[in-house]
């Protein structure tokens, strides 16, 4: 799969029920969206709460997944991996390479998700901000009583 060594150890394969909300868990990755440098891989992006992939406990936020229902992920976009998830059916049997450690494009796990960031955007309107209170406080205090 892209080049790279796969220890069988990490390769698992995991057994799903769709459940109301879906499998539960959110996709990144593709041809056409690399996640991860020089590997156009599938990925788990989010798990979320209460669904079939929380409830069963083993699929991890970046984990690679290589194949669903056979059918292998390597070298698709990101939408015809999506269509595979959506038309997988109820019982879905995934192929998944557990997360080692490598070079994102973005943060994965649950202290990337948990760490406080804001945009350029979001700094400027503070600074904004603060210095609207502080022109108002010092026009209050610059000004002369008669």
């Amino acid at each position: 799969m892209n080049g790279s060594l796969h220890s069988s150890d990490n390769m698992v394969d995991i057994k799903l029920r769709r459940g109301p909300a879906g499998l539960g868990f959110n996709i990144v990755g593709g041809v056409d969206q690399q996640y991860v440098v020089n590997d156009s891989g599938i990925y788990v992006s989010k798990i979320k709460e209460d669904g079939a992939a929380a409830l069963d406990g083993r699929l991890q936020e970046g984990d690679k997944i290589l194949a669903i229902n056979g059918v292998t992920l390597e070298d698709r976009t990101h939408k015809a991996a999506v269509e595979l998830f959506r038309t997988a059916g109820e019982d879905v049997e995934l192929r998944v390479l557990k997360k080692l450690s490598r070079h994102m494009n973005g943060p994965t796990g649950p202290q990337a998700e948990h760490r406080p960031s804001m945009s350029h955007l979001g700094i400027l309107t503070a600074l904004a901000g603060a210095a609207a209170i502080f022109a108002y406080f010092y026009m209050q205090h610059s000004r002369k009583h008669f």
